[in-house]
């Protein structure tokens, strides 16, 4: 058993023994279970996985790739596994919470039965207000599977050249083409599934000729032009791999007649804005606050026709806003479908009394959501709310950080990951769900918190406690409907980097289909500003029965290289 000291003083020295991390009673009742006389062999290692694991198409060659994945070690046996081999494993990569990254939804149906992992002002390193604008958070966003990109075009200093940057604001500019070319390049390295761009467009007709040329040029065969402008059914999945899609809507300054313009710009010519003890002046086109006003989209039928032609061919998803009250918002179209997009605090109003005809909408149109314009920090807001309604892009901004982010993370590890997951089959149905109804339970989930390791591998010594190891304790709970939120805590496990917690919590679950597992590892501290240790969010209709490695993640979304858990899942 080693040792591990922390100095207190000058002349004094805590010193702490380092144990050796054993299994959990549950896991030596297993093995005896499964083994005899100390050795498990493949096939009784297939019995466990089948009978235990609920893992009911393991083969033999299943059981002989961890048999491979284990030989490296000196514990390891040709005869079969000992004890501490088959809790090795148990800890290891090949035993994870969910299936095997592969895509297994029906990805056929049109765009419209399916939620998309999506980014709003992807190109912000940071803050809203005075960040960087770069192609780096696009490429990271493709990176990580998210299949809606968006962009906001704008003319440059000159008015001669395209630029993208938060209009109004102090954050720097990014050329247009690079960020077309970073898309090109990273677009289906994560999935094969389309990227859609969807363009905030604040130019001129010949600045629209100019991304026209840039698009078709960049993307070539790459990109899906409809044979119609008015598409009556969106295309699926499967029959756009490896296609780029641009949505978007006539820009507001040519919906405009020359009169209105002229009594816009005598209102806003004096109007300038302080940031910093800077004085930032914004053009008459950028003066509008862009995310509550949510782009100007507002579109008519005669508003099509004025956009320039060749760039109007390039919108295979036509966005807009009809004129008038909220039900004019949603009316349906059985002639073609489009794109709304509405803020977080649009939605939340407009369920309140319009949540059956968001979910008709949704059911053949796309409905985007995005953040309110407050959010200056790049924080993210409840993406259940969309999600229970049918809203296919609930845009979040991918370089902030919180427990929403993470949650929108866990649910676009389902389907393998591929930044499509098909909606529930309630969202489709004639029968329209009402999330504010509380339905009977569907399912009960039971967590059992064994242990964790890893952290001293990831962390400095002294990073959680300057004189002592850790006191871990978990965080686990469920993000989703109202009814099937919860949240529960562990004990804190005093002074140890290997902690043990044998704590077992149920949930009870109504609407399982869109519930995520949320668990966030914590180092207590008495001042109740608790250090983070590292959190995952898993989907619950993709988690897989048994004792589970658990991998844990940084505020980013990152994966530690060590640092896991020790879970048990059952599900009834």
């Amino acid at each position: 058993m080693s040792r591990q000291s922390f100095k207190v003083c000058f002349c004094f020295r805590r010193i702490f023994k380092l144990r050796v991390l054993e299994p959990p009673e549950e896991v030596k009742i297993l093995f005896d279970q499964y083994s005899q006389n100390g050795t498990m062999s493949l096939d009784n290692l297939r019995g466990f996985l089948v009978e235990f694991q609920g893992e009911y198409n393991a083969t033999r060659d299943d059981a002989q790739a961890i048999f491979n994945s284990l030989k490296h070690l000196n514990i390891f046996s040709r005869r079969g596994l000992h004890l501490e081999a088959f809790f090795r494993y148990l800890l290891g990569d090949l035993n994870g919470p969910l299936s095997p990254s592969r895509v297994h939804h029906d990805m056929t149906q049109p765009l419209a039965h399916y939620f998309l992992y999506t980014g709003h002002n992807s190109y912000l390193t940071g803050n809203q207000l005075s960040s960087d604008s770069s192609v780096e958070p696009i490429i990271k966003a493709l990176g990580r599977g998210v299949r809606v990109i968006e962009l906001d075009l704008w003319p440059g200093s000159k008015q001669d050249e395209v630029e993208v940057r938060h209009g109004g604001t102090l954050t720097n500019p990014v050329d247009l083409l690079k960020c077309l070319n970073a898309i090109k390049d990273n677009a289906f390295q994560a999935s094969e599934y389309p990227v859609v761009i969807t363009f905030e467009d604040h130019l001129p007709a010949n600045l629209q000729d100019q991304v026209a040329e840039m698009v078709t040029k960049t993307f070539g065969d790459m990109l899906y032009r409809p044979e119609t402008d008015q598409l009556r059914e969106f295309p699926s999945p499967e029959s756009l791999k490896k296609k780029v899609m641009i949505s978007t809507k006539p820009p507001k300054e040519y919906l405009e007649t020359p009169s209105s313009k002229s009594t816009k710009r005598s209102k806003i010519s004096s109007k300038k804005e302080q940031w910093n003890g800077e004085t930032a002046s914004k053009s008459d086109s950028e003066i509008c606050d862009k995310d509550e006003e949510d782009e100007g989209e507002s579109l008519q039928e005669e508003d099509e026709q004025m956009t320039v032609p060749e760039y109007r061919h390039l919108i295979s998803i036509n966005a807009g806003k009809p004129k008038g009250a909220l039900q004019n918002w949603l009316s349906i179209d059985e002639k073609k479908v489009r794109r709304l997009s509405l803020s977080e605090q649009e939605l939340e109003n407009a369920t309140r009394r319009h949540g059956a005809d968001i979910i008709r909408f949704t059911q053949r149109n796309l409905l985007r959501v995005y953040p309110k314009g407050t959010r200056i920090t790049s924080s993210n807001y409840n993406p259940f709310v969309g999600w229970a309604h049918g809203a296919q892009m609930v845009a979040f901004n991918m370089q902030g950080y919180g427990k929403h982010l993470w949650v929108m993370q866990g649910m676009f590890k389902a389907n393998g990951g591929c930044g499509y997951v098909k909606k529930p089959d309630f969202l489709l149905s004639n029968e329209v769900f009402d999330p504010s109804v509380r339905l009977p339970v569907k399912k009960i989930l039971k967590v059992t918190i064994y242990m964790g390791e890893g952290w001293d591998l990831d962390f400095r010594r002294t990073h959680f406690d300057m004189y002592s190891p850790p006191d871990f304790f978990v965080k686990v709970g469920i993000a989703g409907v109202p009814a099937d939120k919860a949240m529960y805590k562990t004990k804190a496990i005093e002074d140890d980097w290997q902690p043990v917690w044998n704590e077992k919590f149920e949930f009870k679950l109504t609407v399982p289909e869109l519930a995520v597992l949320r668990i966030t590892v914590l180092e207590y501290d008495t001042s109740g500003q608790h250090d983070f240790g590292g959190q995952t969010c898993l989907p619950i209709s993709e988690l897989r029965t048994g004792i589970r490695a658990i991998p844990l993640h940084d505020g980013r979304g990152d994966k530690y290289k060590n640092a896991k858990l020790l879970v048990q899942f059952e599900l009834n």
